[in-house]
């Protein structure tokens, strides 16, 4: 029953795909009597994917193996709420999500749709025709409601790694979020070629949806970094593995399209440019697509080998042929446009921001994709490791934090000689006694230096600006400063968001650069010292849950021979599976992250990898705060067709309109 009902919702969905691609059609070429049908189709995609999303989770949570993807993925004992995440942890379930979301997505934009609305409709065709694609593979090569007979007792259960945490069941759905609404903005850039409009009005809609994207985007990669680090146990929480970067692609180019979109928006530059940043981002996430679901690439995230991926490869060259032609076919539309007067302003600001993203994606891209092709075209293998990328990482991300300093800082057209000094001083000043002061404190390693001198400018710049933007305000400076960031949380926003990204790559550099690792194999009571600290082997532990048998090495931490804590590496060995999950145990402080990590573990032995990682916690509270200022750039609302906020930007001259459209 859960398989029939499944299925059919999976071509209803499939149905109200193509209608929408072809009333979508036909309403933005004008046709009355298709508008009604656009929005009814883009609901019964809706409907659709909701009932095959349905489906299958009731599969799962009542034990229906008689669904094939029940029987190969699910098992008796795998606990809530991991048998709800099972839905999207194997390959067609994945896919399943992919369509519910981006029903999800094309059914908001379609409410937004008005009767004369031309530019909307085919955005809406543009919609449709992506969901045409991924509903017919759910109801094809990726069909999750084929059944078995006869219908076994048991299976194997998910992916005891995928079983392992619970930022599992949060992780790809946030991915999936960011991922699927590219597509919108997307859309709405195809539609505007395709319809003649070199206005702004794509842009102005599409703003809001980027931002929404970016932001889970942004909360899913640092979700799964965290999971990296609490589950995988090699002590780190981003390697460059090829499915890492698939979804840091489409985030940098994501990034760069929302920061020149504001010039666009305030001074109509970077009119191509913006066009070309939407495709590029949305052939990035069919790309990560293709790279996690093809089998291309040895990766704990990817799924196995499968037709999907020759279909996925075929989408991405339409997509690029298809929308790279009819960029060519309307380039006069886009390419009359303002040039940037000087590069020493606001806009030259955006435009260097957007060339350092962009230089970093084609390094990252450059470097996941070379020993895929290297082996297509030679059946060489190779492999391009993690100090090819940091080589590289390291000066892009730098120059983007001195970028994120200044940029901000100018006014647009043109800058004054000597206004950037003059509001820079006080944080370069800041920055310099921040990276004397760690210098004096023993730290000698340069990036470490440099992050912190210029992590403490960008932060220094960013409070310099609000203390300017309440000068003029009334009562006390911090009320002040609430009220003038409620009335223009869109700039307020992406500025909270440049402080958490500053943290953040101050975290990264401290625990990158002063970390510590050591080796050790203990004895039953024996001691080995990693200085401040010593570790004791006490013995292993057994405990049996529901659905795994947990062993853990209790290890007991001392500090001047009084002990602290006792800290738990496990294995985990779960049913249906005889290949045991090590868990690292992780003690976390304001100073530093203490972990163990399990390589071998006997009774009477343990063999331990030890790391110690000062400030580990800021990386975590940098992500967050950068997730925070998207969510507060979002808080204020939709903004109502035909109207326009305006705030000034304390950056800017008195007389200086900004429209603040986030």
């Amino acid at each position: 029953m859960n398989a029939a009902i499944g299925y059919a919702g999976s071509l209803t969905a499939a149905t109200g795909a193509v209608a929408l691609a072809l009333t979508g059609t036909l309403a933005a070429a004008g046709s009355a009597g298709a508008r009604r049908w656009a929005r009814t189709s883009a609901l019964g995609l809706l409907f659709g994917a909701g009932v095959a999303m349905l489906a299958l989770v009731v599969a799962l949570v009542t034990d229906d193996f008689s669904v094939r993807y029940v029987a190969e993925t699910h098992s008796r004992a795998t606990p809530f709420p991991f048998d709800v995440a099972t839905a999207w942890a194997a390959l067609e379930g994945s896919i399943v999500l992919w369509v519910l979301v981006l029903a999800g997505f094309t059914a908001a934009v379609a409410r937004t749709v008005r009767d004369d609305d031309r530019l909307g409709y085919a955005a809406l065709a543009v919609l449709g025709v992506v969901a045409v694609f991924f509903t017919v593979l759910v109801a094809s090569v990726a069909n999750p409601f084929g059944t078995v007979a006869p219908v076994p007792t048991d299976g194997p259960g998910p992916n005891p790694l995928l079983q392992n945490h619970i930022l599992m069941a949060i992780h790809p759905p946030l991915l999936y979020l960011g991922y699927v609404g590219l597509t919108v903005p997307f859309a709405f850039a195809i539609a505007a070629l395709a319809t003649g409009d070199a206005r702004s009005d794509w842009l102005d809609r599409t703003r809001r949806w980027t931002l929404i994207a970016w932001t889970s985007l942004t909360a899913g990669i640092a979700v799964g970094g965290l999971w990296s680090y609490e589950v995988l146990g090699w002590g780190g929480f981003w390697a460059w593995d090829p499915v890492e970067n698939a979804s840091f692609l489409p985030w940098l180019t994501a990034t760069a399209f929302l920061h020149s979109a504001v010039a666009q928006a305030r001074r109509g530059v970077l009119r191509a440019w913006n066009v070309t940043l939407v495709i590029a981002t949305f052939a990035l996430t069919i790309l990560g697509t293709f790279l996690t679901r093809s089998g291309v690439v040895a990766s704990v995230h990817s799924f196995t080998q499968s037709d999907v991926g020759p279909a996925l490869l075929g989408f991405l060259v339409v997509v690029l042929v298809g929308s790279l032609g009819l960029f060519a076919a309307r380039a006069h539309v886009v390419t009359r446009a303002p040039r940037i007067d000087r590069l020493v302003s606001r806009e030259g600001a955006f435009l260097v921001n957007n060339l350092l993203l962009t230089v970093f994606a084609f390094v990252v891209l450059l470097g996941t994709t070379y020993p895929i092709v290297l082996e297509a075209l030679t059946t060489e293998q190779t492999s391009v490791g993690r100090p090819f990328f940091d080589r590289f990482a390291t000066p892009i991300g730098m120059a983007l934090l001195a970028a994120v300093a200044a940029g901000p800082l100018l006014p647009y057209r043109a800058s004054r000689p000597g206004l950037l000094w003059q509001r820079l001083k006080l944080p370069v000043l800041a920055g310099l006694a921040a990276g004397a002061a760690v210098v004096v404190a023993g730290v000698a390693v340069p990036s470490v230096v440099l992050a912190i001198v210029l992590g403490t400018v960008v932060v220094g710049a960013i409070l310099s600006d609000a203390r300017r933007a309440t000068d003029d305000l009334s009562g006390p400076r911090m009320r002040a400063f609430l009220r003038l960031a409620t009335r223009n949380r869109g700039w307020w926003g992406g500025q909270v968001s440049h402080v958490g990204l500053a943290v953040t790559a101050v975290a990264i550099a401290v625990t990158a650069g002063l970390g510590q690792e050591t080796s050790t194999t203990l004895e039953l009571g024996e001691s080995t010292s990693f200085a401040p600290y010593e570790l004791r082997y006490d013995g292993m532990v057994e405990r049996e849950d529901e659905w795994r048998i947990v062993r853990a090495a209790q290890v007991t931490l001392l500090r001047d021979g009084r002990e602290i804590e006792t800290l738990e590496p496990s294995l985990n060995l779960y049913r249906n599976s005889s290949q045991p999950v090590a868990t690292p145990s992780v003690r976390t402080t304001l100073s530093e992250d203490l972990y163990l990590a399990l390589r071998r573990l006997d009774p009477d032995r343990v063999s331990l990898e030890v790391y110690r990682y000062p400030f580990m916690w800021l990386l975590w509270f940098g992500c967050a705060v950068v997730v925070a200022g998207g969510a507060w750039s979002l808080s204020r609302g939709p903004r109502r067709p035909g109207r326009r906020i305006s705030a000034i930007t304390p950056s800017e001259r008195p007389d200086e309109e900004v429209l603040v459209d986030a």
